[in-house]
């Protein structure tokens, strides 16, 4: 490298110690001057040491980085445990993030200076939100733990060596595919689930309806109706939720069959975007109506990501995949429509994502619209019949209600853009 690109990378290899320095330095200001084992000087000098030592062994040997690193390190680590003994603090806190910034100092001379100072900011960011983290970490629960690492597990372990192809006769089921799925399943439930956590119990209503519809929309319903009945109180708020809930649910299918199949939207859309926007809105009144219904109402969410749950979840998917091919085979379009309806009994990711998968194949565009719609229906109609059985009455005619008029806007829709006729062109065209 010429002197001024070796000027520059060590002058970024500086500028990633400061910038460490700095935290550290304010970190340690109460401390007098000779009290600090390492503040913003000794952390300049780290980054930079790293660099000249990468420098140097650049026109010696490799060896002469290593062999400055663990003169460093044998300095740095001495110096904390002195300090710590005296304080009798043993974080050890201080020591890496003095290697990492030697470490990144080095690198930002003989690698990427964009990685480089990523990673220092980064490990900054980790710093300076120590107490943050800590009451993080102490506030969670071991079921919060728990499914978080079977996220992890699901995502890194188990994707990776499922087969990428069909398993079946049929050519419906593939598993790396359905088991993708689950993971963004479980993933957005998570992230709901901490949203509402996050958000407070005021407020946690709608925030619950919100993001339980990007998971779990018919789940949603049934909470938020055993509500209604355990509080004794509140409908008018928690219809509200159950409908924001189907509003996430009609903009999560056509999400699902966009990003799967994108010349099906020019025909699903008009419809079911029509009865997501006749949800959404009603579902915002009967919540601004609702008042201090979430205080009486007592919002309590357990976390809704569960194993169980997404295995279920995956087999209903491979199933209703499975059975739509071999129905559309054996007896057409009338019988798709039969599997779509049954399939909305219970949930319309499944029903939605097979008919994607299909259209434009073995099923023409027309036909999986049909299907989508007339499932997401089913489902809008069943939720009333659970909020009925799980809740109280006025929640269940308050949600028969609003229901009937979001999926009447949402046939309106459909009779108004038939085969995408609002959007200029024909499905699939």
């Amino acid at each position: 490298m010429d002197v001024f690109d070796l000027f520059q990378r060590l002058g970024v290899a500086l500028a990633i110690g400061l910038l460490v320095g700095i935290e550290r330095g304010w970190h340690l200001r109460d401390e007098a001057d000779g009290e600090r084992a390492a503040g913003l000087r000794t952390f300049a000098l780290s980054g930079l040491l790293g660099g000249v030592a990468a420098a140097l062994s650049a026109v010696t040997a490799p060896v002469t980085l290593g062999l400055i690193a663990i003169a460093y390190t044998a300095a740095f680590a001495a110096f904390h445990y002195l300090a710590a003994s005296r304080e009798g603090d043993f974080s050890v806190t201080g020591v890496v993030a003095g290697l990492l910034t030697f470490a990144l100092g080095a690198y930002a001379v003989v690698g990427n200076l964009a990685a480089a100072v990523g990673c220092a900011v980064a490990m900054t960011v980790l710093l300076a939100l120590k107490q943050p983290l800590h009451r993080f970490v102490g506030a969670l629960s071991w079921v919060e733990i728990r499914a978080g690492l079977i996220l992890l597990v699901m995502t890194f372990l188990l994707l990776p060596i499922l087969p990428d192809r069909p398993v079946d006769p049929w050519g419906a089921v593939n598993p790396r595919e359905i088991w993708l799925f689950a993971i963004l399943m479980a993933a957005v439930s998570f992230a709901g689930y901490w949203a509402v956590k996050l958000v407070g119990e005021r407020s946690g209503i709608a925030v619950a309806g919100l993001a339980g519809g990007l998971a779990s929309s018919t789940a949603t319903t049934l909470t938020l109706a055993r509500m209604s009945k355990a509080a004794g109180g509140g409908e008018t708020l928690l219809a509200g939720g159950i409908l924001l809930a189907g509003a996430v649910m009609f903009v999560r299918v056509a999400a699902i069959a966009g990003a799967v199949q994108p010349a099906l939207l020019p025909s699903l859309a008009p419809p079911v975007i029509g009865a997501a926007l006749a949800f959404l809105v009603l579902g915002f009144i009967l919540v601004r109506r609702g008042g201090d219904g979430a205080k009486q109402a007592g919002l309590k969410l357990d976390n809704p990501f569960e194993l169980a749950t997404v295995l279920k979840f995956s087999a209903f998917v491979a199933v209703v995949m499975a059975v739509t091919t071999m129905v559309n085979a054996w007896v057409g379009a009338a019988g798709t429509f039969v599997v779509a309806a049954a399939s909305g009994l219970a949930d319309v990711d499944a029903i939605t994502l097979s008919m994607a998968r299909l259209a434009g194949g073995t099923i023409d565009y027309g036909t999986a619209t049909l299907a989508i719609t007339l499932a997401a229906a089913v489902n809008s109609v069943v939720k009333v019949v659970f909020a009925a059985s799980a809740g109280t009455p006025r929640l269940a005619v308050l949600l028969a209600v609003t229901s009937a008029i979001g999926l009447a806007v949402g046939g309106l829709g459909m009779l108004a853009c038939p085969a995408g006729a609002c959007f200029g062109i024909a499905a699939g065209g």
